[in-house]
């Protein structure tokens, strides 16, 4: 029985295992044929780009998007003050005369009060020091600060340095809240804002952009090292604080250049490094002292159509006696580089000196003849030089604005004895006239 079993069995795989064969060659057809097909009917995408990496640096001024400044203007504005000056107007002297004197009467009061001019300040201490603009405190009588809780007081003058147009005064009041100076270097496209007290309307804040950094050769001041800002800065604004987002100080709003006497976006700014140089030794000193070579310079001739351009600032003359004559440096010699740092065009060289303190010892690489050598120079104290005459497009911010047709040298017109006595007789016919008329 068992072995006939077996036998049906082996029988009953035989007669299914051909078509279980079929399915799995079928099977295999199939799979075969789909995995052929799916390269060929699959959807074409483009391709895709690779997602930028971030910079290692934190990008400390736009962190995340923001709504409102309110933060950072509300910790800037309360160490940012108004400042106002008062200034005696000179009599003029032919005003005792009976004859002109009538002709001024007719005209008005020449004398009158005393002018008002504007500007603002920023609080550097809490012991009542504050940094504002040499222009702004220029020949001041009085200079009253109004803070931004609404209170004011009486300031005097610590110091002025008309070279880089900054001055810092003094209230004697203690407990002041000072600004906060930003560590890290600005840099182009960061956020600023403007604070100050543009056309007297009372603290106002303005916003914009860094536009450019390290602009010098305006001709505003004998250093210039300024930040260029679209920030609306208008007269009024002058000594008042540019800061980034979170209300950290990086300039003070120093100049505009207009055609009209009001904002048209382009600002300038003196940088903290400089302010804090000049503002310590105020301070200290109660003058600045920069360091001198005692030469005459000029930015090496570029051709813009040229792919190699030349650098370096040629010695046009040497100073007898001076820091470089006892260096033996001589005329025809191109500086090339100060203590490693490229000396790319004259302005450069001037901001580096003029940022040294004397007695301080400079290697610097020339080309003489076309071989390189070095001296080394040590700097003497700069001498006190004439003022700067600046150009009438560079417009500092006073009172109402500026006339660009109207230069006042601040003195006034004399005439001769033959003109007086002709202006005289002139005017004693007007009067006549005037009298046969009524």
């Amino acid at each position: 029985m068992s072995s006939s079993r077996n036998v049906n069995s082996k029988n009953s795989l035989l007669k299914w295992l051909p078509w279980i064969l079929l399915l799995i060659v079928i099977a295999a057809f199939v799979w075969l044929f789909t995995s052929m097909r799916t390269p060929s009917e699959a959807t074409w995408e483009p391709p895709r780009a690779q997602p930028i990496e971030q910079t290692a640096s934190p990008i400390l001024d736009t962190p995340v998007p923001v709504s409102s400044y309110h933060d950072a203007v509300a910790r800037a504005s309360q160490s940012v003050v108004n400042i106002y000056t008062t200034q005696t107007m000179a009599e003029h002297p032919y005003i005792d005369d009976p004859v002109l004197r009538r002709f001024f009467e007719n005209q008005g009061d020449q004398q009158g009060p005393a002018a008002t001019n504007l500007g603002s300040g920023v609080i550097v201490s809490a012991d009542g020091y504050i940094v504002t603009n040499a222009h702004v405190v220029e020949k001041a009588d009085e200079i009253t600060v109004a803070f931004s809780d609404g209170s004011k007081s009486r300031a005097k003058v610590i110091g002025t340095d008309p070279d880089s147009d900054l001055a810092v005064i003094r209230v004697d009041i203690t407990g002041l809240t000072p600004l906060g100076f930003r560590e890290e270097p600005i840099r182009v496209g960061d956020l600023a804002l403007a604070i100050g007290n543009p056309f007297g309307v009372g603290q106002t804040v303005t916003q914009g952009i860094i536009s450019a950094t390290g602009r010098t050769g305006l001709g505003v001041n004998k250093f210039e090292d300024f930040i260029q800002t679209d920030a609306a800065i208008n007269p009024g604004n002058s000594g008042g604080a540019l800061v980034d987002a979170r209300g950290e100080l990086v300039g003070i709003n120093t100049v505009i250049f207009s055609r009209s006497g009001g904002s048209m976006g382009i600002g300038f700014a003196i940088p903290t490094a400089l302010v804090e140089q000049v503002m310590n030794a105020l301070i200290k000193d109660g003058r600045v002292s920069r360091g001198w070579l005692g030469i005459e310079i000029q930015s090496q001739l570029r051709d813009p159509t040229q792919l190699e351009t030349t650098t370096g600032v040629e010695v046009l003359s040497v100073v007898p006696q001076g820091p470089a004559a006892k260096s033996g440096l001589q005329i025809g010699d191109v500086i090339l580089t100060i203590d490693g740092v490229e000396m790319t065009d004259a302005n450069t060289l001037i901001q580096y000196v003029a940022r040294k303190p004397p007695n301080t010892a400079l290697k610097t690489q020339i080309l003489r003849r076309g071989k390189n050598a070095e001296v080394e120079i040590v700097l003497e104290e700069r001498p006190v030089q004439e003022a700067v005459q600046r150009p009438v497009a560079m417009q500092q911010e006073g009172l109402g604005g500026i006339n660009p047709h109207l230069q006042d040298n601040g003195d006034t017109p004399m005439m001769s004895e033959a003109e007086r006595d002709r202006m005289r007789e002139e005017l004693m016919k007007l009067f006549e006239q005037d009298a046969a008329a009524q």
